[in-house]
């Protein structure tokens, strides 16, 4: 890291674009969306270390950071047009994740972005060839520290299409200590992670009540479905 503290923004940009663009196979190239990716990859390096070590270089939103890394990398594309296609994609690749409830299913874990206002369930992309459960694990794992594979129960899974484009696969887990170490594994993703009781959280048809449906719009859709999981084990608790 030390080369780049004294490099400059457009020394900067060729490294990076060699590291992660220029020597990918041909037919990652010709994917505007796997680039994409990978200059997404470049801007988190970018900005999570690069930027640490050389206080002269500006943080750069992400449009703009592709436009500088197609240029670097002489691609033969509209950086406007690739990026506006894959924030499109983005939206369609399904996400996976897992609803953490403590042993009484009054309370639920949330995550709050970096920077964001909003609340959600720990979740994220499903990877290229993973299958749902492995990916609700390693994306718990990775945005509250908590070892997920040895609670999960695969038939306890909810999956919904958000805003009818992108499927939303959420594991239910029960018994999650309260006093649990949670601490997140990523940076400049999570800023918060928080113990939430479930009857103050908004729900369908109730955005209203409690916290306001705004900051956990992405918690409501799946309340139902807590509400009622919770209704049956305690009928069936000491049946």
């Amino acid at each position: 890291m030390s080369w780049y503290r004294s490099a400059s923004q457009k020394d900067v940009l060729e490294d990076l674009a060699s590291r992660f663009i220029v020597n990918l196979p041909t037919f990652e190239l010709s994917s505007v969306e796997r680039v994409c990716f990978q200059v997404e990859q470049a801007h988190w390096y970018y900005e999570d270390f690069v930027r640490p070590s050389n206080e002269k270089l500006p943080t750069i939103p992400l449009r703009k950071f592709t436009a500088l890394m197609f240029k670097a990398s002489e691609l033969p594309y509209d950086p406007d047009e690739a990026f506006d296609t894959w924030m499109e994609y983005k939206t369609e690749v399904p996400v996976c994740g897992a609803i953490m409830l403590n042993d009484a299913m009054d309370k639920c874990v949330l995550v709050r972005g970096y920077k964001s206002a909003s609340w959600t369930f720990p979740k994220g992309k499903l990877n290229q060839n993973e299958d749902t459960w492995h990916c609700a694990c390693r994306e718990v794992l990775e945005e509250t520290g908590y070892h997920l594979a040895a609670k999960i129960q695969p038939d306890s899974v909810v999956t919904i299409n958000h805003q009818g484009r992108q499927e939303m696969t959420m594991f239910i887990v029960t018994g999650v200590e309260e006093d649990a170490s949670m601490l997140t594994r990523t940076r400049k993703e999570i800023d918060d992670i928080r113990w939430f009781r479930i009857d103050d959280l908004p729900h369908a048809g109730d955005r209203g009540k409690g916290h306001g449906g705004g900051k956990f719009y992405l918690v409501v859709p799946f309340m139902q479905f807590v509400f009622r999981l919770r209704t049956f084990e305690n009928e069936h608790r000491y049946t």
